[in-house]
């Protein structure tokens, strides 16, 4: 059927455009800049961010120093992931990230479906990180003297369950009190124009950025390394693995990003050999500085006192008198989420310039600026998106929301790998390595069901009472037991069938409120693709 939901964009069109130099891959006049030293570089902008400033701080709270395990768990997971993603940025060297890769296996509609999931990953995810960079914005003016109103510096929601100065300070417009964040907008603002003005641009000032917050990280390291009271990691794991698991989404969230390198391809210089190596060594680099960081400040102070602390690594310089460091970290903590805010500013609107090109999105968002060269309406609009609810959300409410849509466009680009036909080695520059799953997958989903018989169990007596949080495992479970079953029949690769169980399993752990939300929006993203995407589409026309 011509108007088939699945139908696919063929992927050997899309390299022969590719290589005709128009056409999905080439036509946008997209400046081709970056090198695997700036794709590294930006991988790990976007990862080292927010989280290593905040999240840490509460994960290592609940796990104690074995947090780092979760650290080291989450990477293999995003390892897995980041090989699925090198796989296809080898064979699709276009921009569009996940959207175009699931296009290419699954057909439109999956495809439309990632596309609106990603929005939440780069946009929406951008809001969380921009309102971080306003509360270190904040303590870095006020370690200057410079005091802005509390009630120019938060949103409504946490100003009122604060009520303190922001909630009682705040003036009033007839009933209703004037609560916004206004750094967190206009830090968003300078940034998009930033990405506007150019991907040449951009890049100098995200490796600026980079290399300026690791100089600084390692000084954190040298100095700490001094500090360490091997006393302060016992326990080393206090509240079991259960308890280390407890900071999963705070750990996702902050290695959430390093995909945001494929939504680049097409200014990249040499996409199919640079763009793997890129994500493999900024997943290597981050995850280091991940694991000795934390060893780090749970070894100057114990991990008891990390409770509800935002700013653990200036805390910890503190709490020990060393408040110069504490204040340098501050600033590093602005420049970390700079960063970060820059690199989803340039990703999202590629998402869009890709879905634009393919008809399901209106044309002015695949147009690109003649001086500029980049996707200009697409960049102005996500600045809008992001811009504006930074002022009044709060953070906490799109937290779960991004990483919930980052792990669904894992599920389906390490599912999409399954999908490709095999070609021979010599044709790309990457290859995903084959290992037959046919005994390893049903002995770890074995291994699995024995340790986790329990919960197992208490989630299908739980279903009867409709609890939410055991459906979720339910069919999480379910679904593993299908990919098993799969993986056994087919011998399917091992490397994206795990990545496709890691990822089910951290989605369940996110909390059931966030799903109906996430629902909701997966709704209006329907709704739109079939008003306008599905009639508009270029493949409404041709055959399926």
């Amino acid at each position: 059927m011509s108007n088939s939901l699945f139908r696919k964009k063929s992927l050997t069109s899309i390299l022969h455009e590719a290589k005709a130099g128009d056409g999905d891959a080439h036509m946008s006049g997209l400046k081709k800049v970056l090198t695997v030293r700036d794709l590294t570089l930006m991988g790990v902008a976007a990862v080292i961010g927010a989280g290593i400033f905040s999240t840490i701080g509460q994960a290592a709270f609940n796990g104690g120093p074995a947090v780092i395990f979760l650290f080291l768990l989450t990477a293999v997971t995003c390892g897995f992931t980041a090989l699925c993603y090198a796989e296809f940025a080898s064979r699709v060297p276009v921009a569009g990230s996940a959207y175009t890769y699931s296009y290419v296996t699954f057909g439109e509609m999956a495809a439309w479906i990632i596309g609106w999931a990603l929005i939440l990953e780069y946009s929406i995810g951008n809001i969380v990180v921009a309102i971080s960079w306003s509360s270190y914005f904040n303590n870095v003016l006020e370690g200057m003297g410079i005091h802005l109103p509390a009630y120019l510096t938060t949103d409504y929601n946490t100003a009122k369950a604060a009520a303190g100065d922001a909630w009682n300070t705040a003036p009033f417009i007839g009933n209703l009190r004037v609560i916004l964040n206004i750094p967190a907008f206009i830090i968003v603002v300078l940034v998009t124009i930033l990405a506007y003005v150019g991907i040449h641009e951009s890049k100098k000032s995200a490796n600026f950025m980079v290399g300026l917050k690791i100089v600084i990280l390692l000084i954190v390291i040298a100095i700490g390394m001094f500090h360490i009271n091997s006393d302060n990691w016992q326990p080393f794991m206090p509240n079991g693995f259960n308890g280390v698991l407890m900071g999963v989404s705070a750990v996702f969230f902050a290695y959430i990003g390093f995909d945001a390198i494929s939504t680049t391809a097409e200014e990249s210089a040499n996409p199919q050999r640079d763009m793997p190596r890129a994500m493999i060594y900024s997943l290597i680099i981050c995850t280091i500085i991940y694991v000795v960081v934390t060893l780090v400040i749970t070894g100057m102070v114990h991990y008891s006192e990390f409770q509800h602390v935002s700013d653990p690594l200036a805390y910890v310089f503190d709490k020990l008198n060393m408040k110069t460091i504490g204040y340098v970290i501050s600033i590093s903590a602005v420049i970390a989420a700079t960063s970060v805010i820059l690199v989803f500013q340039i990703g999202q609107p590629r998402i869009w310039m890709s879905m634009s090109r393919d008809g399901l999105l209106p044309k002015k968002f695949a147009k690109v600026h003649p001086k500029y060269h980049t996707p200009g309406f697409s960049t102005i609009v996500t600045g809008v998106i992001v811009a504006i609810p930074s002022l009044f959300v709060e953070s906490g409410i799109v937290t779960d929301l991004t990483s919930i849509g980052t792990l669904f466009a894992f599920v389906l680009v390490c599912g999409g790998v399954l999908m490709l036909p095999k070609v021979p080695k010599g044709e790309k520059k990457f290859n995903l390595p084959y290992i037959n799953g046919l005994f390893i997958v049903p002995v770890i989903f074995g291994v699995f069901t024995w340790f986790f018989r329990d919960r197992i169990a208490e989630s299908f007596s739980g279903i009867a009472a409709m609890d939410h949080d055991h459906v979720l495992y339910v069919i999480f479970y379910i679904l593993a037991t299908v990919i098993t079953l799969l993986t056994i029949v087919k011998r399917l690769s091992l490397i994206p069938v795990l990545g496709m169980l890691c990822c089910l399993y951290l989605m369940i752990e996110i909390p059931v409120r966030s799903w109906v939300v996430f629902f909701g929006w997966m709704a209006v993203g329907l709704a739109i693709y079939f008003l306008y995407g599905y009639w508009k589409s270029k493949l409404a026309g041709k055959k399926a």
